[in-house]
């Protein structure tokens, strides 16, 4: 019997580990979105976004980097996560701008701002700005055509995530 309630107790200490696991991801899921909709808000407010468009690209930027950020947290690669997660985005739009009666690059770009590669280019640039004044070593080397690379993926993926659906979608439509 003692063993039994051990075992209970043991079992019920993993439960709570895997739930507040869960609400720890789940915490920093919505603080991931609640911090993507101000950047999204505001390029979208710079590039001229109808006020009351606003909330569908605050709601855009922060599930595409809250999704990304699930995505990278299961162990996919950064790149593929953004792809993916441009994909996702522009499929989304394409029903949206159809039925707010919008063009899908108000809302798409505007989204898809706060996953912009921002630290990545950072550091490459910091690395070549120290190779430039403290010599060129294999780490600085390194670093700079590692995050450059990074960098230069994540936007590919996030051009080749916005042009998908609309290769999909729009393929049979003419031209002129």
């Amino acid at each position: 019997l003692e063993r039994h309630r051990r075992n209970c107790i043991g079992n019920e200490i993993n439960r709570r580990m895997g739930m507040e696991s869960i609400m720890e991801l789940l915490r920093a899921i919505v603080f991931d979105a609640f911090w993507s909709a101000i950047p999204a808000v505001g390029f979208a407010m710079i590039f001229a976004v109808p006020p009351r468009m606003l909330k569908y690209c605050a709601a855009g930027g922060a599930f595409a980097h809250s999704f990304r950020m699930l995505q990278i947290h299961f162990g996919m690669p950064i790149e593929w996560a953004t792809f993916i997660t441009t994909t996702l985005i522009g499929l989304i739009f394409v029903y949206v701008s159809r039925r707010l009666l919008a063009p899908r690059p108000v809302f798409t770009v505007a989204s898809i701002i706060p996953m912009i590669p921002g630290k990545f280019a950072f550091n490459t640039i910091i690395a070549v700005l120290s190779m430039n004044s403290g010599g060129v070593t294999e780490k600085l080397l390194q670093a700079s055509i590692e995050n450059g690379l990074k960098t230069l993926f994540i936007l590919f993926a996030l051009c080749f995530g916005l042009a998908v659906p609309s290769l999909f979608i729009y393929r049979n439509r003419p031209i002129v």
